[in-house]
């Protein structure tokens, strides 16, 4: 299946539509030159009103760890974004965002990235994303995962959810921007460059 037939089909999925708040909005943003892939949980609140990934204070920090800005986030072909699921899952009354419905990975995952061959980076954004691309390679948490992101290089590169509530994580784990974002900065640089 080509890539545009499957985006074209994601766009119209309403595979959720009985269990979300809302009328679904799938949210992707990949093309065929898609070289870095950022697969993070789910669209949020402000993502879903927008229609495009990380329009929010989580993308800002997202763009800063990569060392770009979002007229390259935004304009680059090679730069994607394909989360766990396409759609905005809803609020946890009890704070947050629920978790990303499986159904939408199982549907989707496997088909679109088959249709992105050249896919050299995934950043794998959060716990979900990093259970679901990792396997059993994943480690017991989120924080073991990152800590461990050079066990799963060239490949993939997990990192923590950009979000402002990671703020305390960010602290008490200072290796992360001192490590990891050296990295990812001059891996995005070597793949945007000509």
């Amino acid at each position: 299946m080509s890539l545009d037939a499957i985006l074209s089909d994601i766009a119209a999925c309403r595979a959720c539509a009985g269990d979300l708040p809302h009328t679904p909005r799938p949210v992707v943003m990949v093309k065929r030159e898609t070289r870095i892939l950022i697969c993070g949980q789910a669209p949020g609140r402000r993502v879903h009103e927008s229609g495009l990934p990380f329009t929010d204070p989580s993308g800002d920090r997202l763009r800063a760890w990569m060392g770009i800005d979002a007229e390259t986030f935004y304009g680059r072909p090679e730069i994607g974004v394909a989360a766990m699921a396409f759609c905005f899952p809803g609020t946890n009354p009890k704070g947050g965002d629920y978790p990303p419905p499986p159904r939408c990975a199982a549907l989707w995952r496997k088909p679109l990235l088959a249709a992105l061959p050249k896919v050299e980076l995934t950043l794998l954004v959060g716990g979900y994303a990093q259970a679901w691309a990792l396997g059993e390679a994943a480690k017991a948490n989120m924080t073991e995962t990152v800590r461990a992101w050079r066990d799963h290089l060239p490949r993939y590169l997990p990192l923590p959810h950009p979000s402002w509530r990671n703020t305390g994580w960010l602290r008490r784990n200072p290796w992360f921007e001192a490590e990891v974002t050296p990295y990812l900065r001059q891996t995005v640089r070597d793949i945007l460059t000509p």
